[in-house]
């Protein structure tokens, strides 16, 4: 079976990207298969997990490429065709990648954002800051969005999303687990497998 060729990419403990490697063992995950994981952090406990999978990393920083951007999306894109990657994973990329890079992967590109997009989203809404900014402001319900990567942060179509209810009790950090075990976990997986069936029709 002809299987879409997955890069994920990654800057820490690489929870998102576990959660992507069990749906492929599990199943969840028959259409495309993880060749590759790239990490702007070489400290980031993501190639770790990576590694004891099996799957071949790299490690590409900005401060490798002269702290410039246009060498460092280079750099990653050199590394996407070394393995024909078809669709690319962002599992808690800590990098805003600019227009010249997200036009050349259109609907290719993947993000998880820890909240039900439009709100709380867009620039500095990442983490923590989600959360907070969830409780300051007092909603009952919050999420997680998959949704396709585009020039705007936070701005491209939305694929699949799942709602979470917030607790009286909750703080920034436990809403933030229970936002990933319930939904970034749960949709994840399952945007990536409808993603790569389309693309292998």
């Amino acid at each position: 079976m002809i299987k879409a060729n997955i890069a994920v990419l990654v800057s820490g403990g690489g929870t998102n990207l576990q959660a992507l490697i069990d749906a492929t063992k599990s199943g969840i995950i028959k259409s495309g298969e993880i060749k590759l994981v790239i990490s702007n952090n070489a400290d980031a406990y993501a190639l770790t997990r990576a590694e004891n999978a099996g799957i071949d990393t790299a490690i590409i920083t900005k401060k490798d490429c002269g702290m410039d951007q246009n060498a460092f999306e280079t750099a990653i894109i050199d590394k996407l065709d070394e393995y024909n990657v078809d669709i690319i994973v962002l599992a808690g990329f800590m990098s805003i990648l600019s227009e010249n890079f997200t036009k050349r992967y259109p609907k290719r590109i993947i993000n998880v954002h820890p909240s039900l997009i439009p709100s709380f989203c867009g620039k500095g809404f990442y983490g923590l800051h989600v959360h907070e900014a969830a409780l300051k402001y007092g909603v009952k319900v919050t999420g997680a969005t998959v949704h396709f990567v585009n020039e705007i942060p936070d701005g491209g179509e939305i694929i699949m999303q799942k709602a979470v209810d917030i607790l009286d009790t909750d703080t920034p950090e436990t809403l933030q687990k229970r936002v990933m075990e319930t939904a970034e976990w749960k949709i994840l997986p399952r945007a990536v497998e409808k993603v790569c069936a389309e693309l292998i029709k």
